[in-house]
């Protein structure tokens, strides 16, 4: 799985980094994701992190997905 993240839609809310610190650390004004390809041992945190995004500017690509 690989995470990425629209800057367009991200305001830094920090929600993703309370949901799985150490893969987000939230900025002033957005979202630094510091491993976009994290261990499929962290999938509940990364998910709970997208589904909790209060713009949903996160989301999960699949590693069969382009």
């Amino acid at each position: 799985m690989r995470i990425e993240v629209d800057l367009d839609l991200c305001q830094g809310h920090g929600m993703c980094e309370m949901e799985a610190p150490g893969i987000f650390e939230a900025r002033r004004d957005h979202v630094e994701i510091l491993e976009p390809e994290p261990d499929e041992s962290r999938r509940a945190e990364v998910e709970a992190a997208v589904q909790y995004c209060p713009t949903q500017a996160l989301r999960i690509i699949e590693d069969d997905q382009p």
